[in-house]
């Protein structure tokens, strides 16, 4: 696995194997230039990095959304040049925020064939916990879904989320506790609740009682993107403040 700050490592084998495409795919978006071109090594291979898999995700999901291949490349060239493929994930998080469902169902093999390495009961939980990965109802055995972590076992399917995947591979290394984990996820939830029923709070307020159930579903599409990109401005810029208070006590 490649990180930010490493040489790019995956072959365009791995890189469309990661994503969930084809290798034709990642080619024809290369030729369209949506794509950046890979750094060339020995024997004239290709290697892609980190930041490739991420604006892979980001074009697919952004496809998703019924954006032409011409409206997605004036797209990616109002973006910085230098972003991150965490930037890029959390790009794609919010494009994808007013998505029906951009998960997909996958077994234990396909997911670690994604995640480009093993995983093991540890790192699937932690990967549940941050809400990449969820178990998937077996159909064929009628098994109830169950909230619980304790339900991950090694075999199965499960739901996860593609583009973030990457994402929460990475977060795999971090010296970070599964309770800090769970503890974060929970506080997030509380707090975006609450977000949401004092915004909902306001819109009901400006609509009014007596507007059509159309035009409360025009407005709260046209608002939602918005607010979530509003919402995740804030919490990165507030975050980055909590962060230097920090070490300036340490």
């Amino acid at each position: 696995m490649t990180t930010d700050t490493e040489e790019p490592t995956l072959t365009v084998d791995e890189l469309a194997a990661r994503a969930g495409v084809t290798v034709r795919t990642v080619r024809f978006y290369s030729s369209k230039g949506l794509l950046p071109p890979p750094v060339i090594g020995p024997r004239r291979v290709g290697h892609y990095s980190q930041e490739h898999l991420a604006r892979l995700a980001l074009i697919e999901e952004l496809q998703r959304q019924g954006m032409t291949l011409a409206a997605i490349e004036r797209h990616l060239q109002q973006l910085p040049a230098d972003l991150s493929a965490q930037d890029l994930a959390l790009h794609r998080a919010v494009v994808a925020s007013w998505a029906q469902d951009a998960h997909q169902d996958v077994t234990r093999q396909e997911l670690e064939r994604r995640a480009g390495r093993p995983l093991g009961e540890e790192d699937l939980e932690r990967l549940v916990a941050m809400n990449i990965i969820e178990r998937a109802e077996d159909t064929s055995d009628s098994l109830e879904r169950s909230d619980s972590l304790d339900s991950v076992d090694s075999s199965g399917s499960f739901r996860v989320d593609p583009a973030l995947l990457a994402l929460g591979v990475q977060l795999l290394d971090v010296p970070l506790a599964h309770e800090s984990i769970l503890a974060a996820r929970g506080v997030l939830l509380e707090h975006s609740r609450a977000a949401a029923r004092a915004l909902s709070a306001l819109l009901r307020e400006a609509v009014g009682e007596h507007e059509s159930v159309a035009a409360v579903k025009s407005l709260s599409a046209h608002m939602q993107p918005l607010v979530v990109q509003a919402l995740l401005t804030t919490f990165q810029r507030s975050l980055k403040e909590e962060l230097r208070e920090w070490l300036k006590e340490s």
